[in-house]
């Protein structure tokens, strides 16, 4: 695993409050943390599965109820 601090960190341009979820790409991994607790442990995605997950976001397979 790499240091989050040696990883770049971004959020998305939609997040307004600056509470929001931060993702950076690792060697074989993408990370996504808390922006509001940063020194927490990061979940680790696969980066195929997050490319899956990424392709079926745009496509509108999830819904908000």
């Amino acid at each position: 695993n790499e240091s989050s601090a040696a990883i770049s960190w971004r959020k998305s341009s939609r997040c307004a409050s600056g509470a929001c979820v931060e993702v950076a790409d690792a060697v074989d991994m993408v990370l996504m943390r808390d922006s509001k607790a940063p020194g927490g442990t990061p979940l680790e995605f696969p980066k195929g599965v997050w490319a899956n997950f990424m392709v079926d976001l745009k496509e509108g397979r999830f819904h908000a109820n």
